[in-house]
């Protein structure tokens, strides 16, 4: 028997995962922390411009895309 020291497969599976989607998150908020704070998309001054329009467009697009790259990834089997 193959006693090899390590993780068991299905334990370091479940890990990948859990780090992947923090990993995933930190990205998409950073992205849209850097679009809407530091370049001041987020805030309206005086009136909305077509940038926050768009800025908020790819924020709802750009959610809607990593939920549904969560849900894909923790549909299969743990």
């Amino acid at each position: 028997m193959d006693m090899e020291p390590g993780m068991e497969p299905d334990v370091r599976e479940f890990l990948v995962r859990i780090m992947q989607t923090i990993s995933m998150s930190i990205v998409w908020l950073v992205v849209n922390m850097t679009l809407g704070i530091y370049f001041d998309l987020a805030f309206f001054v005086g009136h909305p411009s077509i940038w926050n329009y768009l800025f908020y467009l790819w924020f709802l697009i750009s959610f809607g895309l990593l939920l549904h790259y969560f849900h894909k990834k923790w549909k299969g089997k743990l």
